[in-house]
């Protein structure tokens, strides 16, 4: 969902979504060069000491939305953007673990409770400064009935907030104000995971007051003129293409000290020339890029394991709105067997090679590497490319040639045809959709793209509405630190896309947020048990892992990268030719 969905429950804290569909920008375990670093910069020797003045550019490859707002964003794009604005409460470190951001906090488990607690000298960009009324506002809105947007999950736990949301309370109980630095929260219950789920990002109530919550998205103070309480400040937004940022000369961890940031849209195509040419300072690279650019003399590469993965999805069946459930009801595709011989069928390294320079990490459950839940490669069933074993799988399953015309029929010997979709938008993205239909058509199957590629919001509407000519989709989903799936793979999840519905899942995944997954090591096992159950049920064939690579010109200093982001303390990033 950072992209329509890339980070969508980055949004959701649970997983932060990025159905992607593949977007090209994956990177990982090629080759690396002495300018390869990861994590944390190591100055060149004659950078000296940090300087202030100048600007840099930082580009993205898709039009943003402009919804610059925490609590109402959909996508990577506007993440971005939002990453220099906007600080949280909670901060994820380079272990991927909760700790204090602008506010400290204290978890009472006996009574149920997280007390936050500002710190000192932060100021909304308006110079008002940051209180406890716009914590509590904050929840207020994403529970309010009228909230267009999907975080209900992030606040639900809140005491009172469900009442609140049905329309039967005019606040929420839970909610203590205790002074304007000060807010006690007390929970439904307190999870292993809860200081990774609860909703931490304030909203500015003094800014926002008076403006319907259903309309706070399209409102100039999101749209055109919006406030945080980050490093930059927005000064200029040429919709879809451009914002421009200005140093926050008040920032609470101190004066940054660049003077600014241009957040820039570019063709993806020209990633190489852009970064060569010294027109884009920092970006996440095309991996179809990746062999030319780590050979620009200008250009230092940080490699960091993404928390996401790449998929192909069944759609098992449809949503349910009435009831908010998937229901599995489309029968074509309920034989695992059928399911395991596609997997079996796909080269799916050939793929990583040939499309990504081979930059990532092959996968069999919705678990990344970098992930401490993962389950041991041991432990699983590995689909590697072997079409024998697809054949094999189709012919026990009754799919077999009945009328020699090269292409398998389905066990009632009914013609059998498969739509695959998948997203426009990059140079890897027709090759790479031919390449998986033709391994699919190698074994007999009669693969063929569904209309063509889909342009970037066509793809995720056919999707997310579960279109009856959707029948098999690429996908990526980039997840949050905590491993809890919650949000993707339940029986009420609406981004559950395959639409599986599995009690045993469900009631795994419940396990996993239990009071006895406060034991870690029980609660990685609780994971491992539900990866193995999907690895056998296999609702989506799992590609890979990419690990993500960024470049940056050697003129920026203490960039600082990890798993979670591109993004951390930009107040300390400089450049060498600053002018003081």
């Amino acid at each position: 969902m950072k992209k329509k969905f890339w980070f969508l429950l980055t949004l959701l804290f649970t997983l932060s979504i990025v159905l992607a569909a593949c977007a090209d920008n994956s990177s990982g375990d090629g080759e690396k060069d002495a300018e390869s670093t990861k994590g944390s910069d190591t100055e060149d020797a004659d950078a000296g000491e940090p300087k202030k003045g100048g600007k840099v550019t930082f580009a993205f490859t898709s039009p943003f939305q402009g919804i610059l707002e925490r609590g109402l964003y959909e996508g990577e794009d506007d993440d971005l953007i939002l990453n220099f604005m906007m600080d949280s409460l909670v901060d994820t470190n380079d272990a991927l673990e909760p700790e204090p951001g602008m506010a400290d906090y204290v978890i009472d488990e006996e009574n149920n409770t997280v007390t936050f607690t500002i710190k000192d000298g932060i100021k909304w960009h308006d110079g008002e400064p940051l209180v406890a009324e716009d914590i509590a506002y904050a929840y207020e809105v994403i529970a309010h009935p009228d909230y267009p947007a999907t975080r209900f999950s992030n606040v639900s736990m809140i005491e009172g907030a469900q009442e609140y949301h049905d329309g039967k309370a005019d606040s929420i109980s839970g909610i203590e104000i205790v002074d304007d630095k000060t807010v006690v929260l007390t929970l439904t219950d307190i999870a292993p995971n809860t200081m990774s789920n609860l909703w931490s990002y304030p909203m500015p109530k003094h800014y926002y007051e008076g403006i319907p919550v259903a309309e706070l998205a399209e409102s100039d103070q999101v749209r055109k003129n919006p406030i945080g309480t980050g490093p930059f400040k927005v000064t200029n937004i040429v919709p879809g293409e451009m914002v421009e940022l200005e140093k926050n000369a008040d920032y609470w961890q101190g004066e940054p000290y660049l003077d600014g940031v241009v957040y820039k849209v570019v063709d993806a195509s020209l990633a190489t020339g852009l970064l060569e040419n010294g027109e884009v300072d920092l970006m996440a690279i095309p991996s179809s890029q990746y062999k030319e650019i780590k050979e620009l003399d200008n250009i230092k590469l940080y490699e960091e394991a993404s928390l996401g993965y790449s998929y192909i999805g069944f759609k098992l069946g449809h949503w349910d709105k009435e009831n908010e459930v998937n229901v599995m009801d489309n029968p074509k595709f309920q034989d695992k067997k059928l399911r395991q011989a596609m997997a079996y069928a796909l080269d799916r390294q050939g793929m990583l090679d040939s499309f990504s320079n081979g930059l990532g990490e092959l996968i069999e459950a919705p678990m990344p590497p970098v992930s401490w839940a993962k389950a041991d490669e041991s432990e699983l069933t590995t689909y590697s490319y072997d079409p024998e074993k697809a054949k094999e799988l189709l012919d026990e399953a009754g799919y077999v040639d009945t009328n020699d015309d090269g292409w398998r029929e389905d066990p009632e010997g009914n013609e059998f045809t498969v739509n695959f979709d998948a997203m426009s938008g990059s140079d890897i993205s027709e090759p790479r959709a031919q390449y998986i239909l033709q391994n699919w058509q190698d074994v007999g199957i009669n693969a063929k793209l569904n209309g063509g590629l889909k342009e970037f919001n066509l793809f995720y509407d056919v999707v997310e509405n579960d279109d009856p000519s959707v029948e098999v989709f690429m996908g990526a989903w980039g997840l949050a630190s905590d491993p809890d799936p919650t949000g993707l793979w339940k029986k009420d999840d609406f981004w559950n896309f395959a639409r599986w519905a599995n009690e045993e899942s469900d009631k795994l995944i419940e396990e996993g947020i239990s009071d006895k997954a406060f034991d870690k090591e029980y609660r990685k096992q609780v994971y491992v048990d539900w990866q193995k159950l999907v690895n056998e049920e296999l609702p989506n064939i799992f590609l890979y892992a990419p690990v993500d690579v960024y470049a940056a010109n050697k003129r920026l200093q203490n960039v600082h990268t990890n798993s979670f982001t591109s993004q951390v303390d930009t107040h300390l990033w400089w450049v060498t030719d600053a002018a003081e």
